[in-house]
């Protein structure tokens, strides 16, 4: 019997039968920017389907021009080759999966200068004021959304999600915030703020006939102000359902909340009660959303009747296969997603394709298709960091015999640094999920065994690979060595315990997260009561928007007192992570965090850290001054190799040391494997 018999156990819905609850939810990839886009698409999707996710959703295609969300964004109209589209559903069939067709007006959110919306107000994210819809253009939009359901079904698939969350068009006529200014049959009160979403799923039922699935993805909790309340979401739901819908998906949030949803800071399952609201209100199937990476938080939610499918949209990219381990009783092999969003939305908001840190094949199936290697080879690897275990994993799973040395008594390196900073538990994942691959392939694992060049010499080894990562570099200032001076890792492994009065020297991704060790709250990332106290949602969801005051108003601030410094003169933070950097400011901000850019510093004394910023002297009186000035990279052991005549491979922070980058150390470690 299943461990998890209800996540795995299959649904009939309208005219097709899910073989799970697990549906794979809609992203943007942006692989269509690149070479080969629909063999690159039609692996992508078919990777999952094989994993055995029940139902795929694509990214979203706007129905019109208009609906972009930025300038080379797909439309799905008449003027769409429906050719490349057969392809990727054939793929999908053929492995075994349904797959239906998001269809997406950006609305306000459209980065082009076409956008439109029910009002002119510009969103808080987006530089570019929309048009404002009249009536006659909203019957046209309805009518798009209803062609493109028809031509989705004409490419093969097997239903479309209707996009009415996250802030896009239809959210935008649902909501007060956003449709305040229209006195039509679109837009006043509420029942006619509804009449879009009502109208669209009525026109595309009738042109899809009723044998194809249609998903309605409602917002079940907005967070922004003067969005709906818990009751209206209900309301909407309902009507949702009686419009045509055969499922009713759950959205969380706004793009331009000031909430955080689906970063490692919220707890898994942080949303439920969101979810339940609408499951309530409705009889069709629901599907629960965000922060959902377990089989068993899945098999908890469905089990308790919060929901009756589960969307993991990151969580498939980590793993293709979750499902198919889920079934066949190997749930510990799964590469959880670790929400940490670097690869994935931080790519996606810098205009690179999406992937994923902890599977780099994400987004690059093509690229990685695997072949028994000519020559089984004994490869050494000096260094558990990871880029170290990575490549440890992947070789041996090619085939290889791997000898993995680490001087320290634990594998995991940097990783154990960030697994203890507030919001970045999810990291431990991580380590668990490679200290059981290498067991389970038979990697020689040596921990305490700081590898020579005379043992990697006399060891009889094909390839030698250097993961020996990084050092905290010191920077010359005068005086720093003095007690009060201590390292980022020394004060992240509790080696060092910091005062009171802390200055942080560096203000890039490291500064920022032993900020937020010495003052953040980790239960707040861990417990959903904390989280919602913390930045002010109403669990009940009586208030607008479910929020009862401004974001971490009421959070006490903690006893230490931070100054980050840096040199130069940009704002502090400007490198973080687009969806997860402004998360960390904020709670920083709060924390009463004063952060001084542009400054040099000029020596260290008993009296605190000397400094001039606008060219005036200043002291910062402290009782402890951290180091978070970068890293060099340590490539002892490579000069000693090289001395004698042996060549190595360098990877990770032993090749390039510029940033601690998780991203490039594992994506580059992954490919090594792969060449050899």
């Amino acid at each position: 019997m299943t461990s998890y018999p209800r996540l795995l156990e299959p649904l009939t819905v309208g005219p097709a039968t899910l073989r799970n609850r697990i549906v794979m939810g809609a992203m943007h990839t942006r692989l269509e920017t690149l070479d080969r886009p629909t063999e690159r698409v039609a692996e992508f999707y078919a990777a999952r389907a094989r994993g055995e996710a029940g139902l795929i959703l694509t990214n979203g295609y706007s129905p019109n021009m208009e609906g972009r969300l930025e300038e080379d964004s797909e439309v799905f109209d008449d003027s769409t080759d429906l050719g490349p589209h057969r392809v990727i559903t054939s793929a999908v069939h053929e492995a075994g999966g349904l797959i239906a067709l998001q269809i997406l007006h950006a609305g306000r959110y459209a980065k082009h200068p076409f956008a439109v919306g029910p009002g002119k107000d510009r969103a808080r994210i987006n530089p570019i004021a929309p048009r404002p819809l009249a009536a006659d253009d909203v019957w046209h939009t309805i009518a798009a959304f209803a062609r493109t359901t028809e031509l989705a079904r004409e490419a093969g698939y097997d239903g479309v999600e209707i996009m009415g969350s996250e802030g896009y068009l239809i959210n935008e006529f649902t909501a007060e915030l956003t449709n305040d200014q229209r006195d039509d049959e679109f837009g006043g009160d509420f029942a006619r703020r509804c009449r879009l979403p009502v109208e669209i799923l009525q026109a595309a039922r009738d042109r899809a006939g009723h044998d194809f699935l249609i998903i309605y993805r409602i917002s079940a909790i907005d967070l922004v102000d003067r969005g709906m309340t818990g009751e209206q979401a209900a309301d909407l739901a309902r009507q949702v359902e009686v419009a045509g819908a055969d499922i009713i998906n759950t959205g969380i949030g706004w793009h331009e909340s000031a909430i955080p949803t689906i970063a490692a800071s919220v707890p898994r399952g942080a949303w439920t009660f969101a979810t339940q609201n609408v499951k309530d209100a409705v009889s069709v199937p629901v599907i629960a959303s965000n922060r959902i990476n377990t089989p068993a938080l899945a098999e908890e939610l469905l089990a308790s009747g919060t929901a009756d499918l589960v969307s993991m949209a990151r969580p498939l990219l980590a793993d293709p296969d979750f499902a198919r381990k889920a079934r066949t009783g190997r749930s510990e092999q799964i590469n959880l997603c670790i929400g940490c969003n670097q690869a994935c939305l931080d790519q996606i908001f810098t205009n690179r394709t999406a992937s994923c840190m902890v599977n780099p094949r994400a987004g690059h199936e093509i690229e990685f298709t695997r072949r028994d290697p000519v020559t089984r080879k004994r490869i050494a690897v000096v260094g558990a960091g990871p880029a170290g275990m990575a490549f440890a994993v992947n070789a041996a799973e090619l085939g290889h015999r791997v000898i993995l040395f680490e001087r320290n008594d634990r594998l995991g390196g940097q990783v154990n640094l960030a697994a203890v900073v507030p919001g970045k538990a999810e990291f431990r994942e991580m380590l668990g999920y490679y200290t059981r691959r290498l067991a389970g392939l038979g990697v020689e694992v040596r921990l305490g065994a700081a590898a020579d060049a005379a043992t990697l010499e006399a060891g009889g080894f094909d390839e030698v690979v250097l993961a020996t990562g990084v050092t905290p570099r010191i920077p010359v200032i005068d005086g720093v060595g003095h007690p009060m001076v201590m390292t980022y890792a020394e004060v992240l492994t509790g080696a060092r315990v910091p005062g009171r009065r802390v200055a942080i020297v560096g203000a890039g991704g490291i500064g920022f997260d032993v900020a937020e060790f010495l003052l953040g709250d980790a239960a707040e990332s861990l417990d959903p009561a904390a989280f919602l106290r913390a930045w002010n949602v109403d669990p009940t969801l009586a208030t607008a928007g479910a929020l009862v005051g401004p974001p971490r108003a009421n959070v006490p601030r903690p006893g230490r007192e931070v100054t980050m410094l840096q040199r130069t003169a940009g704002r502090p933070g400007a490198r973080l992570g687009k969806s997860t950097g402004w998360i960390l400011k904020a709670r920083l901000r709060q924390a009463g965090v004063r952060m001084v850019p542009g400054v040099s510093y000029t020596r260290i004394t008993g009296a605190g850290l000397h400094y001039e910023s606008d060219g005036q002297p200043a002291v910062l009186e402290v009782d402890s001054i951290v180091l978070c000035t970068g890293q060099e990279s340590e490539r002892t052991l490579y000069e000693e190799l090289a001395a004698r005549g042996i060549g190595a491979r360098l990877i990770g922070g032993a090749d390039v040391a510029a940033e601690l980058d998780a991203v490039r150390a594992i994506d580059q470690a992954t490919r090594l494997a792969y060449a050899i």
